[in-house]
């Protein structure tokens, strides 16, 4: 089949290196892609939020499948117009994908589908959770256990205008779930955990995350967690009407008592994908048409493997992003086994240089967490650029 990606960030990488290599994709295209996906299939430069314009590419390019990677085009109903043009879309309907467009409408399909998470505070006081209401790039949700922290945190979320929820702060480790959705049936994929914070022992703001792990030793059983926590929603979906069909993720915080849902998300998560595709065997390709079409039949097999991703960004992040500077190492990191997967990379006169906050994402397998960490982390240390930032802990020291 002829598959068009939609994206051109380190999540998109990593389907891109994926679906490569699924037996039964004949061409990989993407829009508009990174310098990490040309080396696995032809770009295109027409913008992931540019509906029209990637109905002219799919139909040009007679795609039998369009991948759509990151939320936003999502959420703005990229899907919709895809679709209803005949093409076959994994990805949600802007109705569905608002799942995570709005956390308030987020919290309301949780109470219909009777789906534990954080209790809603009708006023805000410390200590709590003050999350932005809509797509914030992983930014937007602030942990508050002083004033001072709320007062900054309500400031922060009233800067960006529109919504605001308040709810209480949970204690207990996160985890990150995903099931492939097909409007009705859900299928398990495994778990993983990120470090969303930027610095060291969980400091600093939040980001779109730096770093993670697969599997993780002190987790549920996944297939258990998605009958619990993301079938009922999907479920509740399509009683309203608007059946999501793609991947549903399901941040989660493992409490005392029980496992609650912090926030749901319409997509792969980034960079979580980077560690689970590498532990995925089998023709991914197929999996995603099918949930496409409406008949998951597709198992995915999952490797008895661990991996581990740890992203390197720009100094400045996440507040600043940084342009220009050029990039070392690449291939020495990847000529010992490492996956390097482009997130924010440009080609200046033919040199990979910086272009964006999240830079590069590193991942390595092995037999165990340890393992994979210890090869991650080698590999990093191969590659370098000005300023570059990363965090050190990561996958530690749960198996080190």
């Amino acid at each position: 089949m002829n598959v068009l990606l939609v994206g051109s960030g380190g999540r998109e990488h990593a389907l891109a290196w994926r679906l490569a290599r699924s037996p039964s994709v004949d061409a990989l295209h993407a829009a508009p892609g990174n310098p990490g996906i040309a080396r696995l299939g032809t770009c295109h430069p027409v913008r992931a939020e540019d509906a029209e314009g990637l109905l002219t590419l799919a139909r040009g390019l007679d795609a039998d499948l369009v991948v759509v990677g990151p939320e936003a085009p999502l959420v703005a109903g990229v899907g919709d117009t895809l679709r209803r043009a005949g093409l076959a879309v994994f990805g949600p309907s802007a109705a569905a994908a608002r799942i995570e467009g709005s956390k308030s409408f987020a919290k309301e399909v949780m109470e219909a589908a009777g789906v534990p998470t954080a209790e809603t505070m009708a006023v805000a006081r410390a200590p709590c959770v003050v999350k932005a209401d809509g797509l914030t790039a992983g930014k937007g949700v602030h942990v508050c256990r002083t004033q001072d922290e709320l007062d900054a945190a309500l400031r922060a979320v009233s800067a960006r205008g529109g919504g605001v929820v308040i709810e209480e702060l949970l204690q207990g480790k996160e985890l990150s779930l995903f099931a492939l959705v097909d409007g009705k049936d859900v299928l398990a994929l495994p778990e993983a955990r990120d470090y969303s914070r930027v610095g060291d022992g969980d400091t600093g703001p939040n980001t779109g995350g730096m770093g993670c792990y697969s599997p993780v030793d002190d987790a549920p059983d996944p297939a258990e967690l998605v009958d619990e926590l993301i079938k009922p929603v999907v479920d509740e979906l399509g009683r309203r009407g608007t059946p999501f069909l793609g991947c549903l993720y399901a941040g989660l915080m493992l409490t005392e008592d029980g496992p609650r849902v912090l926030e749901f998300n319409c997509r792969f998560g980034d960079p979580e994908t980077q560690s689970l595709l590498p532990r995925l065997d089998g023709d991914l390709a197929a999996a995603l048409a099918a949930a496409a079409a409406g008949e998951l039949t597709e198992e995915v097999a999952v490797a008895d493997a661990a991996a581990v991703t740890v992203v390197l960004a720009a100094g400045g992040y996440p507040e600043q992003r940084d342009a220009g500077s050029p990039i070392a190492g690449v291939d020495d990191a990847e000529a010992d086994g490492a996956l390097v997967f482009h997130a924010g990379t440009a080609l200046r006169d033919g040199r990979l240089v910086t272009n964006g906050g999240r830079i590069l994402a590193v991942t390595a397998r092995g037999a165990t967490v340890a393992q994979a960490r210890q090869q991650t982390y080698a590999a990093v240390g191969k590659i370098s650029f000005p300023g570059m930032r990363y965090r050190s802990d990561i996958g530690a020291p749960v198996h080190a």
